[in-house]
């Protein structure tokens, strides 16, 4: 919760200025019965109209101060409630982008969206709920409870004797809501998970048949959901029952002994009417403190999770520099990685490539070939070994200017809704002759020529509207016009024909000595021209050298192209 102080803290002056403006208006509140009681037992008496009209007047001013006052004080607790939780959903933003992959993982996509959205909302709710209601509600408790002990201190007696007992459902309801928060908000990670994983995948979905699966396995994630915020709202639903319970059957007793006091000629009927007025405020005000301990709970168990985030330590800081003259490019120096800790990724890698060298890998699905392009552009930091570009340890080179020198298309890579000209720069300030170049290189050119708007036309999300060879052809082009020094094509050519595929090998050897080339591929015709080609195996290498050289040494590699070939030939 420190964390989200240092957020209020630059607004103190706004909510002190809001919180004394409340104070008036809530004083004024509390003026009304005792100017209702005055004018019963002492003025209408004295038969005076211009005395009764005169408070009567009072009582008008203190109602529209009352008024006034409170709407201008939630106008203000609600720019404050609104500017904090635009900082505090900035910076939980900025801390996701800058996460490293290993703390992205352990937090989970679907619980950083979830922090990002619901939790936030609730931070925001508690936030100006407390401003609002956290001056009234004691004030008006506190206030009516010393107005009435000075007013009618035996009937008063009463009422202070159940605020123990209101006060302890209070505390022992709000301690059991807290955590069950928790656990709700948990759940809506895993509803927001599920949901996530349908949508990205809601064409296999129907094209496999599996709507009715997916149905059933919403339903138990939503069910789960369900649950538990009907146990945290019965749990905090408790409260308010409870409250009247305790309270009610204070005020039925009071109504009894009032009664027997004015009869009796110790008190006057303007008191108790005052008083039955007064009541009615505490039990509004123990109403309030039951919806400020229900958002409290709720914003308290959202503002852990957002500090979770917002105080995590990232393991990813930047060493000192550590600089060794190779001579090559990039260095790959006995590198070995776990995801868990536990089962390696990648073991024993060692391999070194020149400026401009073309690098091919192959190898099965999950042998860790793009587990090696995420060590090389440091989103995981290698357990042992070292990765070096130029001879520095990618650990000694500041984010901002390592990811500088790739260009990289992934293997799930999205691209956004928007123009086609804006889905290639990606935000950089690229020049359109560097966009039309980089089209050109990737062989998009053919089809975005044809387009009625060419770089201007949009995409749908995902760029949905074509086809699986176009959006891999922009997405090369998107990598290669910030001209890279280092290109990373992550099976970006699955989708593509064999004689684009074929021109766009030809297009970056032509480009030989500007910037070094890695190609992860499932077909081998994607990589036979590379100087050196890697073949992976569980984690390790098993195989490397040219084309030629692998189909004579490499058993697997030349199982792979018998078989390609083959297909090749049938098709």
């Amino acid at each position: 919760m420190k964390t989200y102080f240092s957020y209020i803290t630059p607004y103190k002056g706004r909510i002190a200025v809001g919180l004394i403006i409340k104070f008036i208006g809530t004083i004024m509140d509390l003026c009304l019965p005792w100017i209702l009681s005055y004018m019963i037992d002492d003025v209408v008496p004295q038969k005076d109209v211009g005395l009764i009209v005169f408070w009567g007047v009072m009582m008008l001013l203190c109602a529209v101060a009352a008024v006034t006052t409170n709407i201008a004080a939630n106008r203000m607790a609600s720019k404050v409630a609104r500017d904090t939780t635009e900082h505090i959903r900035y910076d939980l933003f900025k801390k996701t982008l800058s996460l490293s992959a290993r703390k992205t993982d352990e937090f989970s996509i679907p619980s950083l969206i979830s922090r990002l959205t619901s939790d936030t909302y609730n931070v925001h709710h508690m936030t100006g709920m407390m401003q609002r209601l956290g001056v009234r509600a004691p004030i008006l408790l506190i206030g009516s409870v010393c107005i009435t002990l000075i007013m009618e201190p035996v009937l008063a007696l009463i009422m202070v004797a159940a605020l123990p007992l209101v006060a302890a459902i209070l505390i022992l309801v709000s301690k059991k809501g807290i955590p069950l928060y928790t656990k709700q908000q948990e759940a809506t990670d895993d509803l927001v998970r599920t949901v996530r994983e349908n949508y990205s995948g809601i064409r296999v979905i129907k094209a496999l048949s599996r709507t009715d699966y997916e149905k059933s396995r919403f339903d138990k994630t939503n069910g789960e959901l369900v649950n538990r915020e009907k146990k945290a709202g019965i749990t905090m639903a408790v409260m308010s029952p409870g409250m009247n319970i305790v309270l009610y059957g204070a005020l039925t007793l009071i109504v009894l002994v009032g009664a027997v006091r004015v009869n009796l000629g110790v008190s006057q009927v303007g008191k108790i009417v005052a008083f039955t007025s007064y009541f009615t405020i505490i039990s509004n005000s123990l109403m309030m403190i039951n919806r400020m301990f229900t958002n409290f709970s709720k914003g308290c168990a959202s503002a852990r999770r957002i500090c979770e985030v917002l105080d995590c330590t990232d393991e990813m800081f930047v060493a000192q520099p550590d600089v060794k003259q190779t001579g090559n490019h990039i260095d790959f120096e006995n590198v070995s990685f776990s995801y868990d800790g536990q089962m390696p990724a990648v073991s024993d890698i060692s391999f070194s490539l020149k400026k401009g060298d073309t690098l091919g890998i192959i190898g099965k699905t999950g042998c860790g070939k793009s587990t090696l392009m995420s060590l090389l552009m440091r989103f995981y930091d290698v357990d042992s070994g070292s990765v070096r570009i130029n001879g520095e340890d990618v650990k000694g080179i500041q984010p901002e200017r390592l990811r500088s020198m790739f260009g990289v298309v992934f293997q799930n890579d999205f691209l956004m809704s928007g123009p086609i000209r804006e889905n290639i720069a990606f935000g950089r300030e690229i020049s359109d002759e560097n966009i039309q170049k980089a089209a050109e290189w990737a062989r998009a050119m053919e089809f975005i020529s044809a387009l009625d708007k060419g770089f201007d036309a949009d995409l749908a999300a995902k760029g949905n509207n074509f086809s699986g060879g176009q959006k891999q052809r922009m997405l090369i082009a998107r990598a290669l016009a910030g001209n890279p020094e280092i290109l990373i094509l992550d099976d970006s050519s699955s989708a593509l024909d064999y004689k684009t595929d074929a021109e766009l090998r030809r297009e970056i050897a032509s480009r030989k000595g500007e910037m070094t080339t890695i190609i992860i591929a499932q077909r081998i015709s994607s990589i036979s021209s590379a100087g050196l080609i890697l073949v992976m195996d569980e984690g390790r290498i098993i195989g490397s050298g040219t084309h030629e050289q692998l189909l004579e040494t490499c058993p697997m590699y030349a199982e792979i192209n018998e078989i390609q070939m083959g297909e090749a030939m049938v098709s």
